[in-house]
């Protein structure tokens, strides 16, 4: 199923175009998801109760033609909430395995820093290589495989934090934001039109295509100079006073997918800096640990990440 650049832009859109049905005035932020389907990576949403996080899991699972499992983290969720394990049947006399809800292409780990850090990193090993460990046997997950999870940023109380390891596995980390006043008018509007709360979306792709979207991401082509431009950014947060510990080569390698993928989107087979700089604050904000004095500054790692930005030169490509 050989897919061209042009056709990868033209499914892409259109299943923007149908998600959008759904979840209003969120182009953008619809596009940095999308972006992150085609380059393989997992998604944090850090915002306020409902504004769409739920809905644009399901929603795009629904057009992607994706098998969608939704986790609600609470602190007594165990592992094996998550994983699955052996059960014992007794009318057979033997252990079956029971498959978790991490069985799945695409999983919302809803509030997922409410449940414990054993729990928590349950997860690590599916997001990280795929697969899942029970009672010494090793099972792959489904492809494509990807984790969409959300946290509150306003409420601390009875949660823990998510490690720097378990934030690191995360490709992106988006905000919605509030809609402004004519998004929320249209949003009222559409559901009084519907007469009641789903939105019937349209079936447009599988997980075959997705797969095959992601070979043509691969062929992307980027200049070296661009490739040093992301090496440059990457090494400038390890070097910033205000950060104690800069952005793993992971955050490299999150650059390069994700400016591959949001080209391919453009039906572009090459990369230009503005896909890189678009990336910069999803890629590196979750990935930058400060130092202690700017932890209650809200927004400090996201202004961090944009004064490094516009402090690296911009290579010029030859042709351009």
């Amino acid at each position: 199923m050989a897919k061209t650049v042009q056709q990868v832009a033209e499914l892409g859109n259109k299943v923007l175009d149908q998600v959008g049905r759904a979840v209003v005035g969120k182009r953008p932020v619809l596009e940095m998801v999308m972006a992150s389907v085609l380059a393989g990576g997992h998604i944090l949403f850090e915002d306020n109760p409902g504004l769409g996080k739920t809905l644009i899991a399901r929603s795009m699972a629904e057009v992607l033609g994706f098998d969608f499992k939704r986790i609600q983290f609470t602190p007594d969720l165990l592992p094996g909430d998550i994983t699955g394990g052996y059960i014992f049947n007794r009318a057979e006399n033997r252990f079956e395995l029971r498959q978790g809800p991490v069985f799945a292409n695409l999983i919302l780990a809803d509030e997922i820093n409410r449940a414990s850090p054993k729990t928590q990193s349950a997860l690590l090993e599916a997001m990280q290589e795929g697969r899942v460990t029970l009672e010494g046997d090793t099972m792959t997950l489904p492809e494509p495989f990807l984790v969409m999870a959300t946290q509150n940023p306003i409420e601390y109380e009875g949660t823990f934090p998510l490690p720097e390891a378990q934030l690191d596995r995360f490709m992106i980390k988006l905000s919605l934001g509030y809609p402004t006043l004519e998004e929320e008018k249209q949003i009222i509007q559409k559901r009084r039109e519907r007469g009641q709360d789903e939105v019937s979306l349209e079936r447009l792709s599988s997980s075959r295509e997705i797969l095959a979207m992601r070979q043509v991401v691969e062929q992307v082509f980027i200049d070296p100079d661009l490739e040093e431009y992301i090496a440059r950014i990457v090494q400038e947060t390890r070097k910033d006073r205000r950060v104690a510990v800069g952005a793993s080569p992971r955050g490299s390698l999150a650059f390069l997918k994700m400016a591959r993928a949001h080209a391919a989107l453009q039906g572009r087979d090459f990369v230009l800096p503005d896909d890189i700089k678009g990336y910069a604050v999803p890629v590196l904000s979750h990935r930058v640990i400060l130092q202690p004095e700017y932890w209650m500054s809200r927004g400090a790692a996201v202004n961090i990440v944009g004064e490094i930005l516009n402090g690296v030169p911009v290579p010029v490509l030859k042709g351009a």
